[in-house]
């Protein structure tokens, strides 16, 4: 099997940054001016999503600001935009063209001047339209998608902010009511009137990491269908236990019918929440194998990316970790119990070196196997870097590792080519498809730094299957689960999802790359709570459509009826 990704189309590497001539001029902004508060280190994310119903992935690039008063003239690096904010961009994608992304901040209303750290997105109102959640250090906002190009803040009415320090958050309907509710991940508890001071081991000023700091509790807010959401964190269990979360991913991680919430802490154990179904949760990461790496050590988890690795047909869990640890790969074994196979896996050694953020599964060459992308930032100062005068010393390269089959990977950065070798500092990673091409581009919000749009060039060529899956409701069936089923090859599982990665909301709509050959005989798909429904095979090389309810029960009559559905 030969040791390299596949070639854009034509030769070149296989990503190239295409924000700039794309239309994307975001340029991230940390706040920095030398006092080394907490959240300048942290970044921020990014979010792709089709707010204006046209078929294509918008962006939204989530912004920093100033931190303990200080005025703009005092940051070390000066913001682009004044003030800094926020940026929607909305994709003018024409059949058969390239991209080209439009900056609609001022006509769309949002006006997020907050210090911004994740982004989620997800249809809470049941209207048919894609609303934006933004989670700071500081109170959040919820913006609501009127429909018409504008959004309004709706926080307050709907009862969904929190004050603390937020930094990822993902809706879910948890209880299967058919509405969507949201799970907020805390970080620590911070005040910038008493920062305390840290150091390198060379005695230069740094930062400070999550272990000076004291945790808090996530919140899970019940969506009441009304427009407003119910804080039920307590009577849920998740108020029960404190971590400084930063990456969450939903999913059936027990394959009881309903989905559970992974919750990746930063230097402490990882959450597994898992949902009992009467409205209430227990968190079991230690018993599944998932809140410590195989040596018992918790370790800094930033990223999550979940996504069948070895192609056995159940979901893993992959989580990018802090440098001199290494990322981690949990295998499902069944049951709902995991192993590190980290080393065995060959994602282990590579890592080492690197301070992980947005992480995702994506499918480089369209060939049925999963890839993995993660991309990197240190949160440390790197000595060597300050010693050449580096304003900003944590910049390092991102990591491309290709999957050799049967949960087996290595690296394969070089031939990415310098979209992914040049040093950033990067944070957020938005996984989703822009030009409708049929493979997996990447938005990238670098902290300090112009945001990168990673267009993939290896996987047009290459039969695919694009699906979006719609709802009974209308809106993207979040926690869907498709298997593609092809004769004389293994079936393919993938899942709806935008959360995930790191403080970043992903592209809703599956994709299946067919290069590992076999025709497509049946698409299946396993809604949220339990039903199952098969479709007939859909054309290939674009995106089609699957409603909820107009497939065949497993017992081959209409979905209409179906055995488990509990809405």
């Amino acid at each position: 099997m030969p040791a390299t990704v596949a070639a854009a189309a034509g030769g070149g590497p296989p990503f190239e940054d295409r924000a700039e001539a794309w239309g994307i001029d975001f340029v991230h902004f940390n706040g920095m001016s030398g006092e080394f508060y907490f959240p300048e280190i942290m970044g921020s994310g990014a979010a792709l999503f089709d707010y204006d119903g046209d078929g294509d992935l918008d962006a939204f690039l989530v912004q920093g600001a100033m931190l303990g008063g200080k005025g703009l003239g005092e940051a070390t690096f000066p913001p682009r935009d004044r003030p800094p904010r926020g940026r929607l961009y909305r994709n003018d994608l024409r059949p058969g063209g390239e991209p080209r992304f439009v900056d609609v901040t001022a006509a769309s209303g949002i006006d997020a001047r907050g210090y911004g750290v994740g982004a989620a997105v997800g249809d809470f109102d049941n209207d048919g339209r894609p609303d934006l959640y933004l989670a700071n250090f500081g109170p959040n906002q919820l913006w609501r998608n009127r429909g018409d190009g504008t959004f309004e803040d709706v926080t307050a009415k709907a009862g969904a902010d929190d004050p603390r320090w937020s930094s990822s958050a993902a809706f879910l309907d948890y209880d299967g009511d058919g509405r969507l509710d949201l799970f907020v991940v805390n970080y620590v508890r911070f005040d910038l009137a008493e920062n305390p001071r840290c150091f390198t081991a060379s005695s230069r000023r740094d930062w400070c990491g999550p272990s000076a700091f004291a945790p808090v509790p996530d919140r899970l807010l019940r969506n009441r269908g009304d427009g407003t959401f119910e804080d039920v964190s307590a009577r849920a269990g998740i108020a029960a236990q404190a971590g400084p979360g930063l990456g969450l991913a939903a999913g059936d991680f027990d394959r009881d019918g309903d989905l559970d919430v992974f919750v990746a802490n930063d230097g402490a154990m990882n959450f597994l929440w898992l949902n009992r179904g009467d409205g209430t949760f227990t968190e079991d990461g230690l018993f599944a194998g998932v809140a410590v790496n195989r040596n018992g050590a918790a370790e800094a988890s930033m990223g999550v990316a979940v996504g069948d690795a070895d192609g056995d047909g159940d979901f893993d869990l992959f989580l990018s970790h802090l440098a001199g640890e290494t990322n981690t790969l949990y295998l499902d074994q069944g049951g709902g119990t995991f192993e590190d196979r980290s080393i065995e896996s060959g994602l282990a050694a590579p890592s080492v070196a690197d301070t992980g953020f947005g992480a995702g599964w994506l499918d480089l060459e369209n060939d049925g196997r999963l890839d993995l992308l993660v991309v990197n930032g240190a949160v440390r100062v790197i000595e060597p870097l300050a010693r050449a005068g580096d304003p900003y010393p944590v910049e390092q390269p991102d990591r491309l590792f290709r999957n050799l089959g049967g949960g087996r990977f290595e690296e394969a950065t070089a031939e990415a080519g310098p979209a992914l070798t040049r040093p950033t500092a990067s944070r957020g990673a938005a996984f989703g498809d822009v030009d409708n091409d049929g493979d997996t581009d990447v938005l990238v919000n670098d902290s300090n730094g112009p945001a990168r749009l990673l267009v993939n060039r290896s996987g047009p060529a290459v039969p695919w299957l694009g699906l979006r899956l719609v709802d009974r409701h209308g809106r993207d069936a979040i926690g869907a689960v498709v298997e593609v089923v092809r004769r004389g090859a293994p079936a393919l599982l993938r899942r709806a999802d935008t959360g995930g990665s790191f403080a970043s909301a992903n592209d809703p709509r599956v994709l299946a790359g067919l290069g590992g050959g076999g025709e497509v005989t049946a698409v299946r798909v396993r809604w949220q709570g339990g039903a199952e429904e098969e479709f007939e095979p859909r054309p290939l090389g674009r995106y089609s459509t699957l409603v909820e309810g107009s497939g065949r029960t497993a017992g081959g009559g209409e979905g209409g009826n179906r055995k488990g559905d509990r809405r």
